[in-house]
C-alpha cells in the first residue's frame, strides 16, 4: 500500500488508505464545489420569471457565490494551517449542503441569493484539497495528483453544465438543488471515511482583523467589477466601490506586515516565484473564462443569425462536457511534463496552447464540430496551466503555510475569471446586431472577445517565461560563498551545486 501519513495519534489505529483513494476523494470534492459555479447557468435566462424578479436582482444569484467563494476561501485556508486540513475539508461541505437545502426549499430572491452565497463558502475544497496532498501524497506520486485536483476545478465546471441542463429540461429546477445536497453531502461522507488527519503544522492565531480587511477589498473590488455592467461604469456605485478597493487593501497590507500570525504572509507571496505565479493565475483565469462565456452564446443563438448555431440548451452543454473530460485526460500528462521540465516550462507552454485555441477560432466559429475543437484545444491548455500553477506555488513556500498559499492563488484565479466577465459583457454588449427587433452580440463581438483571450492568454506566457528557475531561486537564499584565500581549487560548491 501507498499512502501519506496516517494523522495524529487519536487516528493512529486507523490504517493509512491508499493513495489513489485519497486523490479520488478529494478530485470528486473539488468536481462538486466547482459544479456549484456553473449549477445555475442553464437557469440565468429563466431566473426573473421563476423568482418573480428583473434580471438585474436575478443576476445576485451568480454574483453571491462569487463574492462568497473570494471572501472565504483565503480564511478557510489559514485555519486549515491552524487547524487541520481534514478538518476544514469537512468544514467545507456544511455551507454546500446547507446552500443546496435553502435553494431547494426557497422560491424568492433573498431565499436563493442566500442559498448560493453559502454554495460559494464551500469552494475552499478545492485548494484545501490540493495543500493536503503533500502531507498525504508520496513524493512520486505528488505532481499527477495536484495536476488533476488543480484541474478539477475546469472539470466539474464543464460536466455542470450538460448536467444541470438536462435536470432543467426535464424536471422541476428545485431538483436541481436536491441533487447538489446530496453530491455536497455524498462528499462530506468520503472525507470523513477516507482522508486521513495531519497534525496542524502552522502556529499563532487567527488573524480576524486581517480576514475582515481582505474581505472588505475584496467586496469592493468583485462588486464594481461584476456589477458595473449593470449599475453604469459611471455611476457613483460602481466608481466608489473602484476607488475604495486600492485603499482598502494598502491599508489591509499594512496590517498584515505589522502582525505576527498575517491571514496572508505578504513576505512569502513577495518572493518572485510565488508573486508572478499568482500574477500569471490571473492572467489565465481571465482567458479560460471568456471561452466559457462566448462559446455557449454561439451554439444556443438563432441559425437564422448567420453565426449561430441553433443548439438547444442540453445539446449546448453536450457539445461543452468533452472539454471537461479533456481536461481529466491531459493532467497526468502536464504532471510528466512538470517532472522533466519544471512546472515553470508547463504553465509557460499551458498558457501558448490557451493563445493557440483562441488563435484558431477565429476562423472556426461556423460549425458544432469546429467549435469542440477550439474549446478541446483551450482546455487542453487551461489544464496544463491549472496543474502546475499549484506546484510552483507549495515548492517556494513553508510546508505550515501550503494551505494559506493555495487558497491566496486560488482567488488570484477568480479575480481573473471576474475581470474576464466583466470584460467580455462589455464587448459583448457594444458590439451588437438587431435580429427581429431584439439585439443580441455580433460576429465581431465575438470574433473581437476571442481575440482579446488570445492576447491575454500569450501574456500570460511572458509572465510564466519570466519566473525564476528553482536553481534561481536556491542562488538567491543560498549564495556561493566567498572564496577562501590562497591558492587551492577555488570556491566550494553550494548544496544546490553539489
Amino acid at each position: 500500500m501507498s499512502g501519506g501519513p496516517t494523522g495524529s495519534p487519536g487516528t493512529a489505529a486507523r490504517p493509512a488508505p491508499a493513495t489513489h483513494l485519497v486523490v479520488a476523494v478529494l478530485a470528486t470534492a473539488g468536481i462538486v464545489a466547482s459544479l456549484m459555479q456553473t449549477l445555475i447557468v442553464p437557469l440565468i435566462g429563466e431566473l426573473p420569471t421563476l423568482l418573480h424578479t428583473t434580471a438585474s436582482n436575478a443576476s445576485w444569484a451568480v454574483t453571491a457565490t462569487l463574492l462568497a467563494g473570494a471572501v472565504t476561501t483565503p480564511a478557510v485556508g489559514r485555519l486549515g494551517d491552524l487547524y487541520g486540513k481534514r478538518l476544514m475539508l469537512l468544514a467545507c461541505t456544511v455551507p454546500l449542503v446547507a446552500g443546496s437545502v435553502v435553494c431547494a426549499t426557497g422560491g424568492s430572491l433573498a431565499s436563493m441569493v442566500a442559498g448560493r452565497g453559502l454554495q460559494g463558502m464551500g469552494m475552499g475544497l478545492v485548494p484545501i484539497g490540493i495543500s493536503a496532498l503533500r502531507d498525504l501524497v508520496p513524493a512520486e506520486r505528488l505532481g499527477s495528483a495536484i495536476a488533476l485536483i488543480s484541474s478539477s476545478l475546469g472539470i466539474g465546471g464543464a460536466l455542470g453544465l450538460p448536467l444541470s441542463a438536462a435536470i432543467a429540461e426535464h424536471a422541476s429546477w428545485h431538483v436541481l438543488f436536491w441533487v447538489s445536497a446530496v453530491l455536497s453531502a455524498a462528499v462530506g461522507v468520503l472525507i470523513w471515511r477516507i482522508i486521513p488527519a495531519v497534525p496542524p503544522r502552522a502556529t499563532g492565531g487567527f488573524d480576524a482583523v486581517g480576514a475582515v480587511g481582505l474581505g472588505a477589498g475584496l467586496i469592493c473590488l468583485l462588486l464594481g467589477v461584476s456589477k458595473g455592467a449593470d449599475w453604469g461604469w459611471g455611476a457613483p456605485t460602481t466608481l466608489g466601490l473602484l476607488v475604495a478597493a486600492p485603499v482598502v487593501f494598502v491599508l489591509w497590507g499594512w496590517w498584515e506586515l505589522r502582525s505576527d500570525a498575517p491571514l496572508v504572509d505578504l513576505r512569502v507571496t513577495a518572493r518572485k516565484q510565488v508573486l508572478l505565479t499568482n500574477a500569471a493565475s490571473v492572467v489565465v483565469g481571465f482567458s479560460m473564462y471568456a471561452q466559457s462565456l462566448i462559446m455557449p452564446q454561439l451554439l444556443q443563438l438563432p441559425k437564422a443569425t448567420g453565426y449561430g448555431l441553433g443548439q438547444s440548451m442540453q445539446a449546448a452543454g453536450l457539445w461543452m462536457a468533452p472539454a471537461g473530460l479533456m481536461m481529466m485526460l491531459v493532467s497526468p500528462l502536464g504532471a510528466k511534463l512538470s517532472a522533466r521540465r519544471g512546472a515553470k516550462f508547463t504553465l509557460t507552454a499551458g498558457s501558448l496552447v490557451i493563445a493557440l485555441g483562441y488563435g484558431i477560432s477565429a476562423g472556426l466559429i461556423g460549425s458544432t464540430w469546429t467549435l469542440l475543437l477550439v474549446s478541446c484545444v483551450i482546455n487542453t491548455g487551461v489544464a496544463l496551466a491549472y496543474g502546475a500553477m499549484p506546484a510552483l506555488i507549495m515548492a517556494a513556500v513553508p510546508m505550515s503555510e501550503t494551505a494559506s498559499a493555495n487558497s491566496f492563488n486560488t482567488l488570484m484565479r477568480s479575480v481573473g475569471t471576474s475581470t474576464s466577465a466583466a470584460v467580455m459583457g462589455i464587448v459583448l454588449a457594444h458590439l451588437t446586431t438587431d435580429f427581429g427587433g431584439r439585439r443580441l452580440p455580433s460576429k465581431t463581438g465575438f470574433t473581437t472577445g476571442l481575440l482579446i483571450g488570445c492576447g491575454v492568454a500569450a501574456a500570460a506566457a511572458s509572465i510564466a517565461a519570466t519566473i525564476p528557475t528553482r536553481r534561481q531561486v536556491l542562488r538567491e537564499t543560498c549564495p556561493e560563498p566567498e572564496p577562501a584565500p590562497g591558492p587551492g581549487p577555488g570556491p566550494v560548491p553550494t548544496p544546490a551545486e553539489a
